[in-house]
């Protein structure tokens, strides 16, 4: 599948040397613009319509690359954020399901981007309708990147698409291979392309606790603990789950200090 792109960054050498990697590592992409502030690229957009946009989100303030996101009407396009943010910004692009790639950019990061975008472009192609909840997550990434809010929710990227959650309403998570199995208080689930480490780093700590290496659950959901005939933890939606012994003490002293 080849994906049409348009580059947005305000300093021209970085532009540059995007374009020569994705011609150097990712024929799948076809640069068709290139754009050095929001109104140039949001003209540019409405224009050429292309599949995926490469956004600086640090031209300059941070600030502007979310302002054209805003303002553009027709979102159905992918975005790749190209950034120098590290440690807490990854933790929010993780918990938005968003591509990213760290300056300076990596030829393999930059080539798994891509894989992830084909295949995120060739689902959106078959459910057009993620499209909404694809631009709510990155309204998500930019209240909690620019604008200092904090939320509860989180995106699943599932087989069809993109979902928006409460983490309030998610009962435990179980992994699956390098995927991850969420399960809901209302009985749902949905399989997550992100691993159980992932997800231990990006759902809130104080109300998420990895209880083996298997599972994570939602601490407001333990009904009962038991350490007869090994070690486990009991829901209220009447649910069994280990907790590893090496994970015992730890996980005894945080449920006290909830109690």
């Amino acid at each position: 599948m080849e994906l049409r792109a348009i580059i947005v960054d305000d300093e021209e050498l970085a532009r540059k040397n995007l374009m020569i990697m994705l011609e150097n590592y990712c024929p799948e992409i076809d640069v068709i613009g290139e754009a050095s502030d929001i109104d140039e690229a949001e003209s540019l957009i409405k224009s050429e319509k292309p599949d995926v946009v490469f956004l600086d989100i640090r031209m300059p303030s941070g600030s502007e690359g979310f302002d054209l996101l805003e303002r553009l009407e027709d979102r159905n396009f992918l975005v790749v954020f190209v950034t120098a943010f590290k440690d807490y910004a990854i933790r929010a692009f993780q918990t938005n399901a968003v591509h990213y790639i760290l300056k300076p950019i990596d030829d393999e990061d930059l080539r798994t981007a891509v894989d992830k975008l084909i295949a995120t472009k060739e689902t959106f192609t078959k459910h057009p309708e993620n499209y909404d909840n694809y631009f709510n997550a990155l309204q998500n990434l930019a209240d909690r990147l620019v604008h200092n809010k904090t939320n509860n929710r989180i995106a699943i990227s599932h087989t069809k698409g993109v979902k928006i959650v409460e983490d309030d309403d998610i009962s435990h998570l179980e992994a699956s291979g390098n995927c991850s199995m969420i399960y809901f208080k209302d009985g749902s689930r949905y399989l997550d392309t992100r691993t159980l480490k992932i997800y231990e780093e990006i759902l809130n700590s104080a109300k998420f606790y990895r209880i083996h290496k298997s599972y994570i659950i939602n601490l407001d959901m333990i009904k009962e603990y038991v350490s007869e005939d090994g070690y486990t933890v009991i829901l209220k939606n009447g649910i069994q789950l280990p907790v590893a012994r090496n994970r015992v003490s730890a996980f005894l002293k945080t449920i006290k200090g909830k109690a």
